[in-house]
């Protein structure tokens, strides 16, 4: 049976982050289908030495958006203390669109994932991390009757993805093409008969 991981020596932990800033400039500029190879060139270090710290694309991409997806995760926190359960729950998705737009590579790196989250993968990690703060919003929404019935935290998410895809590098966009499609999740009373 394996132990835990030895912590890096200071050498390994000035590799890893410089491969991190290297790739978070590669994602920033290509998306997240940025070349490893030139990432591991820009980072001063060989293929070999990328992929020890980083086994797949999929890791790499998770330590590039780690910070994004935490503050979000913080940010839905702190919307629940402060607002009505459905405004909470609609800002933090306008706030989740914008940012995942504006930070090319997120949205591509955060649709939804077929594998399960136990996989490790950055989709897993990085969307069960969002879909839990998302979930927490939208119980409170839907209890206080401002949400559909049927909606879920799945429908929500790709509907950022959705947004956050089309308008990527464009936050402020992302956001308007957004607000013009939350009212498909507020609750209104049913049109009367005529």
């Amino acid at each position: 049976m394996a132990g835990p991981a030895k912590p890096l020596r200071a050498d390994g932990r000035r590799n890893r982050a410089r491969i991190i800033d290297a790739a978070r400039e590669a994602v920033a500029r290509d998306g997240a289908d940025a070349s490893l190879e030139q990432v591991a060139r820009a980072a001063g270090v060989g293929s070999a030495t990328l992929h020890r710290h980083f086994s797949s694309r999929s890791d790499l991409l998770q330590a590039v958006f780690h910070d994004d997806v935490e503050q979000l995760c913080r940010r839905a926190g702190v919307l629940a203390e402060q607002l009505p359960a459905q405004r909470a729950l609609t800002q933090w998705l306008a706030e989740l669109t914008a940012r995942t737009a504006a930070t090319r590579g997120l949205a591509a790196s955060l649709v939804a994932p077929d594998a399960p989250a136990s996989t490790g993968s950055t989709q897993s990690a990085c969307y069960a991390a969002l879909r839990a703060a998302g979930a927490v919003l939208l119980s409170s929404a839907t209890a206080a009757g401002g949400t559909r019935p049927g909606v879920t935290v799945d429908d929500l998410l790709d509907l950022v993805n959705a947004v956050s895809l089309v308008k990527e590098g464009d936050g402020p966009a992302a956001s308007h093409l957004f607000t013009l499609v939350q009212h498909g999740i507020t609750a209104r009373p049913p049109a009367p008969d005529r």
